[in-house]
């Protein structure tokens, strides 16, 4: 299928992660509903899972295009995601993905878009449209104190400056954590991936947050790197293309709880609790005598069940008072059901923004890599409290309990509701209003090229 005259068409290539195709899906349809026609590319296992989300209203403007990773012995197609990736092949999933490289630069080649949109980790995707003459910008779907933070410790080690916020901050092991991670990711053809990404990216970069509550942090980013950072908004899944076997079910049960007494607990697709956080957490749960539902996710091939990891008699003792599940849940669904009063999350940037909009007060445990920061900013803006690990960084039962009953019952906890309610309506207000400035400046560019 080819994109119709007088379209502008978009090659669009995301990390190998829901947390960013999600955002990518997203914004593709809010650029097809202004006449864009978008290739999003990624590998068949993640295009699966998103293909009952490109609805028949998309049909004809978002195109699914293949990337075929490299056959390797331990990462047989199935493990060509993060979801449910086992931690350990992490840095084997980034390799095959650079290797898959020249298979890119074909479907590039084929489609001839435009223009190209791609992630944090793909400077290669950058160089062969430059080569081609087609533009390429970059879409960062973490937020933009982070990527501060990170450029200017990364671009700017030696020089002495410091980060000008210090509401924003990582703990020493935070930080050291996100530089392994930094470094784990550096090879033969790129000392620094994820700075080279960032300066190849042509005038602009798109980062997928709001001026309203990121504005001096955007400014700063744009000082840093020198480019126009063009915020894109939340890009919130409609919570009617999230499809789940169990649903109707969920919602049923929800339905009987009172306004705002239930929590929602999750951390993502990408991170698995330990057993030892895993009974920290259920733990918290218990002693909080507040509703939830948790969401316990087990890595690809574990055989695990939910009672072999949760505390004996835990399930019998919580009742009906509790909902757990395993896997899967429709997030954005449960957050706007009138009984949730508070999310228990692990701060990924996209549930962050899904609070935000459904006007969820956040119960933060951040887990790894930018979810500290975002931490740091939900306590910042007031739409949140972190629930504090102990001095070794351990997870604590009594803690998460006493920050759950403060942010969904407790009087204390009343501003934290408040500040998070202003948030979601002023969002609400707003609609796609940065998306008309994204459409601008993209049209610019290819009329520019």
């Amino acid at each position: 299928m080819e994109a119709k005259k007088n379209t502008i068409s978009i090659l669009m290539l995301p990390w190998l992660a829901h947390g960013h195709i999600s955002p990518f899906l997203e914004l593709a349809k809010k650029l097809t509903n202004r006449n864009f026609h978008i290739y999003l590319c990624s590998t068949p296992i993640n295009l699966s899972s998103i293909k009952k989300n490109v609805t028949k209203k998309y049909s004809q403007s978002i195109e699914l295009v293949e990337l075929h990773l490299p056959s390797l012995p331990n990462l047989p197609p199935h493990y060509h995601t993060t979801n449910g990736l086992p931690p350990y092949l992490m840095n084997t999933l980034k390799k095959a993905f650079e290797i898959a490289s020249p298979n890119f630069s074909k479907i590039l080649q084929t489609l001839n878009p435009d223009l190209v949109i791609y992630d944090f980790n793909q400077p290669w995707a950058a160089e062969f449209a430059s080569s081609m003459n087609i533009p390429a910008i970059q879409f960062l779907t973490f937020s933009a104190a982070i990527v501060a933070l990170l450029a200017l410790h990364v671009m700017f080690d030696n020089s002495g400056e410091k980060f000008p916020f210090p509401e924003i901050y990582l703990r020493e092991h935070e930080m050291l954590q996100i530089k392994k991670s930094l470094e784990e990711s550096k090879d033969e053809n790129y000392k620094d991936p994820f700075n080279d990404a960032l300066r190849l990216s042509r005038d602009i970069v798109l980062v997928k947050t709001s001026r309203d509550f990121e504005g001096k942090y955007i400014d700063y980013l744009s000082k840093l790197v020198s480019k126009k950072i063009v915020p894109v908004g939340s890009l919130v899944q409609d919570s009617i293309d999230q499809d789940h076997d169990h649903r109707e079910i969920i919602m049923q049960w929800l339905d009987k709880k009172e306004k705002s007494s239930t929590i929602f607990a999750s951390f993502g697709s990408e991170y698995f609790l330990s057993k030892e956080e895993m009974h920290e957490v259920a733990q918290g749960l218990e002693l909080s005598k507040v509703n939830f539902i948790w969401v316990i996710r087990f890595p690809q091939g574990e055989k695990n069940s939910v009672q072999d990891v949760l505390p004996q008699g835990f399930l019998e003792r919580v009742g009906e008072r509790g909902m757990v599940l395993k896997k899967w849940a429709p997030q954005a669904a449960i957050l706007q059901h009138r009984s949730i009063g508070g999310f228990v999350s692990h701060c990924g940037w996209s549930s962050v923004m899904e609070s935000m909009k459904f006007g969820v007060p956040i119960i933060a445990i951040p887990m790894h890599i930018d979810q500290p920061m975002n931490a740091r900013i939900v306590e910042y803006i007031g739409m949140g409290v972190e629930a504090l690990r102990d001095e070794n960084g351990k997870l604590q039962s009594e803690e998460i309990a006493k920050v759950i009953r403060e942010v969904v019952i407790e009087e204390n906890g009343e501003s934290v509701r408040k500040k998070t309610k202003e948030l979601s309506e002023k969002m609400n207000m707003k609609g796609d209003e940065e998306i008309d400035g994204v459409v601008e400046e993209l049209v610019a560019l290819c009329n520019n090229k």
